[in-house]
């Protein structure tokens, strides 16, 4: 595991544990791994970029940028709905029958509703994974690359990868299954924009100081991040944004326990829009988790507190203790002395 704590602007790491087990690889600051859906809060960063630089409007409806999803459902699906898992009910995952852009597409276009687009919220691959696919295809380019160009560089990030890169592979973890194998992810439709980013600690700390700080941040970028942290949406005690979930602070942990709960993820729930929406929080924790079959993360941040964590290990712990782990030591460090 690898923790990384910013504290009054000020950057703390610690290391534990094997990257690779079976070479006897210890975990280091350069230790890149599988981020799973703390991803998202990358691609909505990506979205909320072009946004503020005109090339989409949150509002508009999702058929609006793919001229193939014409004449289907999304014709009264927005982006915002899609960014905010409330599309009326995409599944977890794709149907396996999903294993090529134009089956994708297809499988889109064929898709109804279950309840009405902003109603209900259903934590969504296929919907988060589509949001940042037309992100990219507003501003003209792949989206690995839009990616790569439009954010990693402005916000500092130097060891984020969606293809590790020959000359990383060295630092690149092995998870680690249930039964103690090493794994990594496998390729799957929208992976990029949904769970597929490698990174190190350090990497998503300074995504999460720009969120708390972002003082020093282009106009676009940082009208970006802000985007994603505004609230769009109430689902009991949590507040959706894009990407980023948070809660009024100071937060219980039972509430950040039931917010991001199976029955949070696995099922759909009654949403509540807020009109207007409700503006970035200076008093709120923002959360995510993340995992894929060999590895489990949890990001938070309290901007009042200027204290942020990043939690990255190379096994799926439950996210009941990796939130519990996480807010113990916040707890901890923004006790009076």
């Amino acid at each position: 595991m690898a923790i990384a704590l910013s504290i009054n602007g000020q950057q703390h790491y610690f290391n534990y544990g094997l990257a690779n087990q079976e070479a006897g690889i210890p975990v280091t600051d350069e230790t890149l791994f599988e981020l799973g859906s703390i991803s998202k809060i990358f691609t909505a960063a990506l979205t909320g970029y072009a946004q503020a630089s005109g090339a989409l409007s949150l509002s508009d409806p999702a058929s609006h940028y793919l001229t193939e999803l014409e004449g289907s459902a999304f014709d009264e699906i927005t982006l915002l709905e899609l960014g905010t898992y409330t599309a009326g009910e995409l599944p977890l995952q794709f149907p396996e029958s999903v294993q090529s852009e134009e089956t994708m597409i297809d499988y889109y276009r064929q898709w109804q509703p279950e309840s009405a687009p902003g109603s209900h919220r259903l934590y969504s691959n296929p919907s988060l994974g589509l949001f940042g696919y037309l992100a990219a295809q507003s501003l003209g380019q792949p989206f690995e690359m839009a990616m790569e160009e439009a954010l990693f560089p402005p916000l500092g990030l130097e060891h984020s990868y969606f293809q590790v890169p020959e000359a990383q592979q060295a630092n690149y973890a092995y998870g680690y299954s249930k039964e103690d194998e090493p794994i990594r992810v496998n390729p799957g439709m929208l992976d990029a924009q949904a769970y597929g980013l490698k990174s190190t600690a350090a990497d998503v700390l300074t995504l999460v100081e720009a969120n708390m700080s972002g003082a020093e941040l282009n106009e676009p970028l940082s009208q970006a991040l802000a985007a994603t942290r505004t609230g769009y949406f109430e689902v009991g005690d949590m507040t959706q944004g894009l990407g980023w979930e948070s809660y009024a602070y100071p937060v219980a942990l039972d509430q950040l326990l039931a917010g991001n709960s199976l029955e949070m993820i696995l099922q759909p729930n009654p949403a509540n829009r807020l009109t207007p929406p409700l503006a970035p929080r200076q008093e709120a924790l923002y959360n995510k988790t993340g995992a894929t079959n060999g590895f489990g993360g949890y990001v938070a941040f309290v901007p009042s507190e200027q204290i942020g964590i990043v939690l990255l290990a190379n096994r799926n712990y439950p996210n009941q203790a990796r939130i519990e782990a996480a807010h113990h030591i916040l707890t901890k460090l923004t006790e009076a002395p």
